[in-house]
This record gives C-alpha cells, structure tokens and sequence, in this order.
C-alpha cells in the first residue's frame, strides 16, 4: 500500500522511567524523565510520534512536580515488575503500535500558539477548500511552548490525586531504582481490542461478513476481536467501555435512544466509523440525492504533501453538508465527488473533550466489484481497478481511528510433503532417493537443502536453507490442497507426476534446483505452496503471493536440437497459454474473460494483471532443464482480481450457476495443457500454437508508441518465430522487440527499451 508520509518514531521508554499505573478508564500512568527528555517527548506527541512500547496510545501528557518522600512512598508500595505486568495484563490486552492518519482537526492542534503559525489557516466547514489528509501536523507550528502538553486523556496512578490540567512544574531528575525500565506496558486506550459493527435491525448475516471480511483484510484477524452489535444490544449490555471503534454500517434511521448511546460513546473517547450510514451529528446532517443512489462515480481523496487520489467507488445516493454553524468548526472534509458541485462524501468529525471522533463515509468502501449492486460490466471494471486503492483509503482511515493495519509478520515456514498422484512412480522416486542422499537423507543444494524423513517431527527445524521433506504419503493433510482433485485433473506421460508441496515457503523457484538434473526424465517434478514469504517475479521483481493464488514451479527437460530448443523464449508463452486454457478449456467457462499479455502475463481483458510466468533454464550438455515459476490469483479478490471473480460476474450477466475453481484444480490442468502444447511445438513448430495463442491475447490491433509517450507510432503485429513482439512502424516495416530487451506497458500503449 503506498503510504502517505514517514516521521521518525520516538518510544517513551528510551525517555523516561515508569513509577506507577492506575487501571481503569482512561488508563493512567506516571513517569520519570529530565526536563531536556520531557521536552523530546512534549514534541514528539504533539507530531504523533510517540509511540508506547506495546502500542497503546497516550492522550494526554501532564508535568507535576513529586517530593521526594511521595517516590520513596511509591517504591514501596509498587509490587514486584514481574506482578505488576501481569496485573496489567488482565485490565486490558496488549495492543498493537497505532498511529494517527487520516484525520480531523486534533486536540493538540487546537492548543498551538497562534504567533507560530506563519502559514496560512485551513478553513474548517464543509463550504470551504477541500481538506488534507494528515499523517503528521506541520513541524513549523508543532514547537513546544512550554513543559504542559495537553490533549485529552493521560497521567496519575494509584493513590495520586487528579493532577490539575495547567500544572507547569518541572520533573526532578531522581530516579527510582527499585523499578526497572523494562516492565510491559499495555494499551493506554484502556480498551479492549474489539471491534463492533451495527447493521440496524437483524439483516441478512452476508451484510455482517461482507463488512467483517474487508476489516479482517484492512486490520488482520489476529490483531482485533470483530463482533455484530445486535439492536438490542445497543442499550442493554456494556459494549461502551469495551470496545475500541464502532462500526455503523446501516441506512435504516438510527432511534433517539441508540443515537444517543453512540454519542455517548464518542463522549467516552470512542471511535465511530460510518459506512454509508445514516448516522450524524454536530456540523453535518445528510442530504439523499436519489440520483447517485447505487451509482458508481469517482471519488477524490486529497492528501498532505502528496498529489490527491482518485478512486471509482460505488455511492450511497446521500452526501453531507453543512449542520449546525458552530460545530462546523470540529468537521474537515477528506473526500468528495468529482462532479460539479464537489459533494463532500467521506468527512471526519470530533466530538467532546475524551478524544472521541467519527469518519463517516457515503461511499462504500465496503463494497467490491462483486456487489449483487454491480450491474454492469463497466461498473465491474471501474471498482476492480480502483480496488486497491479503495483498501489503502480504509486502512488509513482505519488507522487514524486508532486502529493498526500494519503487515502481519511473515507465515512460518512448514515442512515439504513428497506427493505423487502416481503410486508406482513415488515408489520408484524413493528407491532413486535411496542412492542420492546421504546417511541422514540429505540432498545438499546451494540454495536449498531438502532432508528427506519418513515422518514429521514436530520439533523438525524448518530454515529457508534446510527443509525437512515428509516422504509418507498417509500422513498428508491440506485444507488448502487436496491431493485427489489434483490427480483427477493431471492427465500428463511425465510432467507433474512428482510433487513437493508446502503450507509455506520461502519460493517455489528454490525447492526443484538440487533434484532437477540427476532425477529421470519420467518423473515430472513440481513444487507447489500456499504461501510464499519471498516469491520472485521477472527482473528480479517481487511476487506477492497472498491466500488464494496457485502458485507452482514446474521441471522440464528440451532438447536443444529441438523445434522449442531453437525458440526457448516461447515457453513463457505457452505456459501463460496453458493457465489461460486451463479454464477456458472447461466446459462452460470457454467464455471467462481470461486472456494473455505479452510476453508472460495472465489478464483478465486488457484490464488488469491476476498472474505470471518466470522461466529460468539451464543448458547442461544438448538438453534445456529448465524451472517454471507460475502463479495466478485463483481465490484472492484483494488487491486486485481473481479467477472466481470472474466467475462470479460471469454468472451475474449470464445466469448460470457456473463453480468457483481452485488452485489444486487448475495447477494440474495447466500442466496437463503445458505438455500437449509443447508435444505441438515440437512437432509443428510457431505456427501449430500461434492461432490458439492470437485467440487469447490481448494485443490485436493495438498501436503503440516506441521509445517515450512522444515517440514514433506503431502497430502490434504479432510475434515472430522466435517468440518476440513484432512492430509495424509506417514506412520502415516490421521490428521484432525482444522481452529481456524491452519493457512493453500496454496500458500505456508505449514500447520503451530498458536501460
């Protein structure tokens, strides 16, 4: 996701020592620090780069002055850091490090001097200019005025009265030694981490997944705790104190009493996300514009210090304006239609003095391509291509409500399963195994190692330079991959017919390099994973390979006095071929919109990119072994698009009832189709592949340009021989451009050489 703007983070405990806590809400901490270090944290909180060790946010920072028996009193009363954190731990789980995005006017920004702000003022009302979004306030006006900083919610601890808000006195710098720095620290929200979504009265249960899985994509679910706020929840159990953000996600009127328990929860410093809601308060009300209801129209996102952003998003057939004049003051505006009148569609609100706020949207950042709402075909196109960054918007408004959208750590790497859909050929791969190991049944290989076993062993170490190998087959179980589907759809002599298969590695591309040159010819190899931590594009690219992607390297040997042999540069082509055929050869799907892109890519139209071919070769003596890394989007709408989306739009405008695929299904059909277009090539050459090629690809007639946007036109041909793009240019004929020569940007409609 492209951020907006980095400042350098400060942690508070490399500043100052921690003394004593209050549980409750809000959570209260004192602490020890210098004068010269309470001023680095003053600024760093007024700039939002304070950070807490375990994520938990501070709202407020206060100075007092404590006597020195006040510190004696509190070491002894202070029990031991070992009890104390896990007292800490029962008032409110760990968070996750958060940091403010998108958002409104903050309590800190009210606060800054005026004689500082030598920039020009930002109006606050909905009439105004279009608002930034911010990361970060201007450091210009974030100088500290003095050593009280305030906001909204922070400081004291146990048996210590209320410290008053305009206490200016300084910090003494004695420390106390009988508590150490590194005690845990938990989330100073006070809040558990749960998130609740309200659909208004009982709804259909699609409405509370479809919103709880774009959240879980956006905040992971590992991080939060997603629950339905049920209507008669909303006034009876205690959802106000345990909860970290509401999200409203309803059209139907919200009643005085519920409103009024949402407002109270934002007077209790709580955070309010509305998705095309008809919640409102304050300095907006909501106007129906009936036209735009259920439309799709392009939104524009404005950013600080970065050029704005324009997304297609389906619109709720309401906008804001313009509430009571003196709360317009506490609105800012973040997004709005690109249409005549500058609609404000998405505006961020505060509300009270405990830090509570509102995002609130008319745009349903929740609603993808494959909405029942997407009538057209156009429609479908426009949100597929804005569909990353309808997720980088949610997640930074995410973000600046409080919650963290970080990348989850890297999946942990799991055993290799030795998998055959053939018995007779994994029992002749073991007696091979027998003479090519070692003692302990290791295959050493400069890139990775592979250690055969028998069984898994729990404790079995699993490096990206040594993987443990599990050679019984009984013992094999996916959830992910299903060994049967795999061998119906395999349909090879030898391609294939030898598996390695993981949960998770490091790249596919790895696993083959130390079998493929001493294993018979007949037994096909093939690596094939569910997730990859480093996968590899072309150019040394990287292959990002979430949930749902097939993803697969495959071993074949071609001979160099060969038809392909002489035209190794075609076996990207076919290969992309293959996983186009593989479901278009279905019957029923020979007309899902899946085409080829010159020179190694899978398309869904000439719209966007699902997947990939790299093929690395090696000539040893007069034969080709070469490695061919696939990978296409089988089951994974985000970021972009998948196979079963297509599907899916497919039997919208069709009517039919057509079959989500899935990854073990089309690896095994892409590799049955992969060998017969070779047996072709190798027996007819280009031209018994070319037609079947020309059918799916995406270039027909396209004109391009040559060398820059202002560069001489030409005309998309065809591809020559040897597997290259030829060019018509008027008045010099046909040039061949070679792929590992020239980058071909055909959303671009140029041709420029690399460099």
């Amino acid at each position: 996701m492209c951020k907006l703007g980095y400042l350098w983070v400060v942690k508070w405990s490399d500043y100052c020592s921690p003394l004593a806590y209050k549980p409750g809400e809000p959570f209260k901490f004192i602490a020890e620090a210098s004068v010269d270090n309470f001023s680095s944290l003053g600024i760093a909180f007024l700039e939002d780069r304070l950070q807490m060790d375990n994520g938990m946010v501070p709202h407020k920072i206060v100075s007092v002055h404590l006597q020195e028996s006040a510190l004696k009193e509190l070491a002894q009363e202070a029990p031991p850091v070992k009890e104390q954190s896990t007292q800490m731990d029962e008032v409110t789980p760990a968070g996750t490090a958060v940091k403010s995005g998108l958002g409104g006017q903050s309590e800190e920004e009210k606060s800054k001097p005026e004689e500082e702000g030598d920039h020009e003022d930002e109006p606050n009302n909905l009439s105004g200019e279009h608002h930034h979004l911010h990361l970060s306030s201007c450091h210009e006006c974030l100088q500290l005025e003095n050593s009280t900083i305030e906001s909204v919610k922070f400081a004291s601890a146990e048996n210590i009265p209320e410290l008053p808000d305009d206490s200016s006195s300084k910090l003494e710098e004695e420390k106390d030694d009988c508590l150490e720095k590194g005690m845990k620290r938990v989330n100073l929200a006070g809040k558990p981490p749960n998130v609740l979504i309200y659909l208004g009265s009982e709804r259909a249960k699609g409405k509370f997944e479809q919103v709880r899985s774009i959240l879980q994509e956006c905040v992971g679910a590992e991080s939060y705790t997603i629950y339905q706020l049920h209507q008669e929840q909303v006034l009876r159990d205690p959802w106000i104190d345990n909860s970290l953000l509401l999200v409203i996600a309803t059209e139907e009127p919200i009643s005085e009493g519920n409103h009024k328990q949402f407002m109270k929860f934002l007077s209790k410093g709580g955070k309010i996300l509305g998705l095309s809601s008809s919640f409102a308060f304050g300095g907006v009300r909501i106007k129906r514009k009936n036209k735009l209801r259920r439309t799709v129209h392009e939104l524009v996102v404005s950013k600080k210090d970065s050029p704005e952003i324009k997304l297609d998003l389906m619109v709720s057939g309401c906008v804001f304006e313009e509430g009571r004049k003196e709360d317009t003051g506490k609105v800012k505006t973040l997004c709005r239609l690109n249409n005549a009148e500058k609609d404000p569609v998405i505006v961020h609100l505060t509300h009270g003095d405990a830090g509570g706020e509102a995002i609130l949207c008319q745009a349903h950042l929740e609603l993808d391509s494959n909405s029942m709402d997407v009538q057209t075909e156009e429609d479908f196109n426009l949100l597929k291509m804005s569909n990353t960054k309808r997720c980088e918007v949610l997640k930074e408004i995410l973000v600046s409500l409080g919650l963290s959208c970080e990348l989850s750590e890297l999946p942990t790497l799991t055993p290799l399963y030795l998998l055959s859909p053939d018995e007779e050929i994994h029992l002749a791969f073991l007696k091979w195994l027998e003479g090519n190991v070692d003692a302990e049944g290791l295959r050493a290989s400069s890139k990775v190692s592979l250690k055969f076993v028998s069984s898994c062993d729990s404790e079995a170490e699993v490096t990206p330079s040594l993987m443990p190998v599990v050679t019984e087959m009984g013992s094999f179980s996916s959830e992910h991959f299903s060994l049967k589907t795999y061998q119906q759809n395999l349909q090879t002599k030898k391609l294939g017919k030898i598996l390695l298969f993981s949960e998770v590695t490091t790249s596919t591309m790895n696993l083959l390099d130390g079998l493929m040159l001493d294993l018979p010819e007949e037994m096909g190899l093939i690596a094939v994973a569910v997730r990859q931590t480093q996968g590899k594009g072309r150019g040394g690219n990287v292959w990002l390979s979430p949930m749902g992607c097939a993803l697969s390297t495959l071993h074949i040997t071609i001979p160099l006095h060969s038809n392909l042999g002489q035209r190794i540069p075609f076996i990207q082509h076919l290969v992309s071929l293959a996983v186009v055929e593989s479901v278009r050869s279905i019957p029923g799907y020979e007309d899902i919109e899946l085409r080829v892109k010159w020179p190694n890519d899978i398309y869904y139209s000439d719209l966007m990119k699902l997947g990939g071919v790299l093929v690395n070769s090696t000539l040893m003596e007069t034969t080709f072994h070469i490695l061919i890394g696939f990978g296409f989007n089988v089951n994974n709408s985000n970021p972009t698009i998948c196979i079963n989306d297509l599907i899916m739009k497919f039997n919208k405008e069709e009517g039919t009832k057509l079959k989500p695929l899935t990854a073990d299904c089309l690896i095994a059909r892409t590799v049955t189709v992969l060998e017969r277009l070779i047996d072709i090539f190798q027996e007819k050459g280009p031209n018994g592949i070319l037609p079947r090629y020309y059918k799916y690809w995406v270039h027909s007639g396209k004109q391009v340009r040559l060398h820059s946007e202002d560069g001489p036109t030409a005309w998309i041909v065809g591809i020559d021989d040897y597997g290259y793009l030829q060019v018509h240019q008027e008045g010099k004929g046909i040039d061949s451009v070679h792929p590992d020569g020239n980058s071909f940007d055909m959303l671009r409609n140029l041709i420029v050489p690399k460099h």
